[in-house]
């Protein structure tokens, strides 16, 4: 067998030893309960009060040691137990090393002393030790644990037979069974996660494929009804000056103004129940309005009885074009704040201004009071999905916005975007 293959692996056991496992959390962190979550705590501070007075007995009434050597290394193999809760492999050693150095002192007790080199409270702290380090560490960390425990224990023995007895064969026994079962149930609570992991997973595209389901019967819904109402709006608005007789020119605009705005939410609630249909959110190939499109806009909402005037400051064309999205969010804006002064305060004079000041654009819309005898098209209040709408585009822009009613009675929109793209300097 070519050596550099048997190298390698064992190089790597090596390096796996020096290399502890990133995690400090305590053992059983996970446990649903508390008092499992405190066993390991519980369980080291009883077996180190426990142990270290029985191991100084022992190393100086049956081992022969004087007191203060007994006591240093019992201290070195018991108190470090404590720490191993959270930090198992150093912990292992300095108990190893503490263990060895035992062993060394002791090689000259007479064989009656007791089991050598592992006496049984320095066993005990051992396989303790090794409990908290199986389901803290790799399989690979495991076995060259394991390795080291029968190597160092089967060579002392062979090299010392007289001293040792059958303690060194159970003391590989029983740590590689310590290291095995704890491997093994680390094994298996890896398991479980892994399948709560894939169950999450499987629950979430549920929820999605529910959410396809649900947005294409709501574009199926809006199919039937609202695209067949906005048809026959169309068709009626286009058909009324040849149904009508002796209709004045003023009438015969309203309706051709009536059917071209409905044309346009038409197609553009097509465009919507299209992505909804696509379940799918990437960008849309069609036409998005902009600050372009706003003259056209407040002129439609003037046809509708409100009095509305755009004004837009010379230093915004310095910042056009603008970017897409900056450019649609700021359409949008207006038109829901329009929207609203239609619905909820008909025939009030409404003012939207465009400014710019150090990269950031400005959108104010500002209505009136509206006027006595008006009707509003919506109960007061309405749903507040419309500013819902507008924060959320603001938020995703990283702007800000301010809405809320005036003093002397209308409402005022104001929005603040920033032209550069989030996280740049603006110019």
């Amino acid at each position: 067998m070519n050596r550099a293959t048997v190298r390698g692996p064992l190089h790597e056991l090596a390096l796996s030893l020096t290399r502890p496992s990133p995690d400090r959390r305590p053992l059983l962190a996970d446990a649903p309960s508390p008092w499992l979550r405190a066993l390991p705590y519980a369980l080291a501070v009883i077996l180190v009060p426990t142990l270290l007075p029985i191991d100084i007995v022992v190393l100086t009434g049956s081992y022969g040691l004087d007191g203060y050597p007994a006591t240093v290394l019992s201290i070195a193999q018991t108190v470090p137990l404590l720490a191993a809760v959270r930090r198992p492999l150093p912990v292992w050693w300095v108990v190893t090393a503490a263990t060895a150095a035992t062993a060394a002192v002791t090689l000259a007790s007479a064989p009656s002393a007791g089991p050598w080199p592992w006496p049984a409270a320095t066993l005990i702290g051992y396989l303790f030790l090794l409990a908290a380090l199986a389901p803290r560490e790799s399989g690979r960390t495991l076995l060259a644990v394991w390795l080291v425990t029968l190597v160092g224990t089967v060579g002392a023995a062979a090299a010392f037979p007289h001293r040792a007895g059958g303690t060194p064969a159970l003391a590989v026994v029983l740590a590689g069974a310590v290291l095995l079962l704890g491997w093994s149930l680390r094994g298996r609570g890896e398991a479980r996660r892994r399948l709560a992991e894939q169950e999450q997973i499987s629950e979430e595209e549920r929820a999605l494929r529910t959410l396809l389901e649900e947005r294409t019967r709501i574009a199926r819904e809006l199919h039937d009804v609202v695209a067949h109402h906005m048809s026959v709006i169309t068709v009626q608005a286009d058909s009324a000056p040849y149904r009508i007789g002796g209709l004045p020119p003023e009438a015969v605009e309203e309706f051709a103004g009536i059917a071209t705005a409905a044309r346009s939410s038409l197609a553009e609630m097509r465009r919507l129940l299209g992505v909804l249909r696509s379940g799918q959110d990437g960008p849309d190939r069609s036409p998005q309005p902009g600050v372009a499109d706003l003259g056209r806009l407040v002129r439609t909402v003037a046809a509708a009885g409100v009095e509305a005037q755009l004004s837009v400051g010379p230093e915004v064309d310095a910042l056009l074009p603008l970017p897409d999205a900056t450019d649609l969010s700021v359409y949008r804006i207006v038109q829901e704040a329009l929207a609203n002064v239609v619905r909820h305060a008909p025939g009030a004079r409404t003012r939207v201004s465009l400014s710019a000041q150090d990269g950031t654009l400005r959108v104010t819309v500002v209505n009136d009071a509206p006027r006595s005898g008006g009707t509003p098209v919506e109960a007061a209040g309405g749903t507040g999905h419309g500013l819902v709408g507008m924060r959320e585009r603001v938020r995703l822009l990283d702007g800000r916005l301010d809405t809320g009613p005036l003093p002397e009675g209308g409402f005022r929109v104001a929005a603040e975007l920033p032209v550069t793209t989030p996280g740049e300097t603006a110019p």
